[in-house]
């Protein structure tokens, strides 16, 4: 297939703000997404859609993307939510989402998507509230700090590297209220923009999983998987990484195939996706939502959405190291790739 083929905010801590240009030549592999994705999760916390966090948030990365060269915008979108009180009367919350987009153009029209959400959970009712979840100082560096790190150490690298396919990055926002950037950024694109999405990347909860998982998407054609899928996997052992697929101990979630997020939305419409996540498909419904093994330090497996647990403090003592070697791992595998699925160096050959 692939051969075939806004609001200007001023950004909080603005002395403080990273900037990944200056290192970038002669840093490690995965330590500007270390840096970037603790970054966000220490400024912003609280980056529930439509709320100051993440309206900043956007912006920072928007002005990072403006800083590797790159053409970058923010697209604000409405979208609502249904959010029940302890009355169980529901009643629809509205917002005004953030999507940040920049652009590194191809010499074909054909694109692939690499994307990341920006925002945290918002509280969907009065339970959540009691119970600690989402909310303005959840740090959420699992979901998804991490993610936005990975894209953005991905598009520094890639800056001055010349493909045949254009490269799209974008941070959504709404994913925690039912993946609402990612289908407002679906209903945008044209007809001939959506036929020439090759592929897109999605990097969402890539910390706290007791494994690495590269899934495909259930209408992801076979010769595609092989191509991403199974290319990824291929890298990762090359490096001496440990990744998986979805095993399919779930009849509804075949194996290799993801769920339940961003990817979802393309997924639905026929658009080939490769989902990165950190989880373990083995455990509890075997639906990938439980994390990893319980424990005294993740009582339920997870750490979704809980301020307590998704922190840079509490990760990094319950899980020393993780946080830097996720980054590194998700950028040595999705960096060869991506050149290889864009054709890195053949931009302007015959």
């Amino acid at each position: 297939m692939f051969s075939a083929l806004c609001r200007r905010l001023v950004p909080l801590a603005l002395g403080a703000c990273f900037t990944a240009s200056a290192f970038a030549a002669t840093t490690p592999t995965g330590a500007i997404a270390n840096q970037q994705a603790r970054y966000i999760a220490t400024y912003f916390p609280g980056r529930m859609t439509g709320s100051p966090a993440e309206m900043l948030s956007a912006d920072y990365v928007r002005q990072q993307f403006a800083q590797m060269g790159y053409e970058s915008d923010i697209r604000t979108f409405n979208s609502r939510y249904l959010y029940t009180p302890k009355d169980k009367r529901q009643n629809w919350h509205k917002i005004t989402g953030s999507t940040v987009i920049a652009a590194h153009e191809g010499k074909a029209s054909q694109q692939i998507i690499v994307m990341a959400h920006l925002d945290t959970y918002a509280p969907h009712s009065d339970a959540d509230v009691e119970n600690n979840l989402g909310g303005l100082t959840l740090q959420g560096i699992d979901d998804n700090a991490m993610g936005v790190g990975v894209m953005l150490e991905l598009a520094e690298r890639l800056k001055n590297i010349p493909t045949e396919y254009s490269i799209r990055f974008i941070a959504t926002s709404g994913e925690e209220e039912g993946k609402l950037g990612a289908d407002n950024l679906l209903q945008r694109m044209s007809t001939a923009e959506r036929k020439n999405t090759l592929l897109v990347i999605n990097l969402d909860n890539l910390v706290v999983g007791d494994k690495l998982y590269f899934n495909s998407g259930k209408s992801t054609p076979a010769s595609v998987r092989k191509l991403t899928r199974d290319r990824a996997l291929s890298i990762a052992r090359n490096h001496g990484i440990q990744a998986a697929i979805n095993p399919g101990l779930n009849a509804n979630y075949p194996k290799g195939t993801g769920c339940c997020n961003d990817a979802e939305v393309f997924d639905n419409a026929g658009i080939p996706v490769l989902s990165v996540e950190a989880t373990n498909w083995s455990l509890g419904k075997k639906d990938g939502f439980q994390q990893r093994a319980k424990s005294r330090s993740f009582p339920d497996g997870t750490s979704w959405h809980n301020v307590r647990l998704d922190n840079l403090q509490y990760i990094d003592k319950a899980l020393p190291g993780r946080i830097e070697r996720r980054g590194r791992d998700v950028v040595k595998i999705l960096l060869p790739l991506v050149k290889e699925l864009a054709k890195a160096g053949k931009a302007g050959k015959a």
